[in-house]
């Protein structure tokens, strides 16, 4: 049986067959697992109505614990300042999400769980995690800590070439 990835490039090699499309190999199933994983409705996360960006910020204040500031949280969750602004917005409105402002600067405000954020962080983090052992279950452990060791070793080299870009 052939993943979908591995028909895109057979196809690539038929039109381009001096071509090396092995980063594809590589990069394409890392942005198609990345998509597949993306799709929570039938989820812990989808079940509360959480995207999983949303679900970041929320860990992010649970696992930091305290207060954090919209810069710091962006920091956390990879995420852009614009992105993070707007998933605190419709956090607040769930009322999941607090912000204080600064007592000294008033640019700045200081963001923490609600006791409704705290709780649900609490309840759905045990059952998403279970959720996602189950989809890599099928992997035996060694290899799961293999493919563990082998993205992080590429998530390094990516930052070190690609986060000066960004950053």
């Amino acid at each position: 049986m052939e993943d979908a990835v591995a028909t895109v490039l057979r196809q690539w090699q038929d039109v381009y067959p001096d071509l090396d499309f092995g980063p594809v190999a590589v990069i394409g199933r890392l942005n198609r697992c990345a998509a597949l994983l993306q799709q929570v409705t039938e989820t812990p996360l989808g079940r509360e109505g959480l995207t999983r960006p949303e679900y970041d910020v929320l860990i992010a204040l649970r696992r930091v614990g305290g207060e954090l500031t919209p810069g710091r949280l962006a920091r956390e969750t990879f995420a852009s300042g614009a992105a993070v602004t707007k998933r605190i917005k419709l956090l607040e409105e769930r009322g999941l999400v607090a912000r204080r402002p600064d007592g000294r600067d008033r640019r700045v405000s200081h963001l923490r769980l609600t006791e409704e954020g705290l709780a649900l962080v609490d309840r759905v983090l045990p059952e998403q995690l279970a959720y996602e052992t189950g989809l890599v279950s099928g992997l035996p452990e060694a290899r799961r800590e293999e493919l563990a060791g082998i993205l992080g070793e590429l998530l390094l080299l990516l930052e070190g070439r690609l986060g000066a870009l960004s950053g």
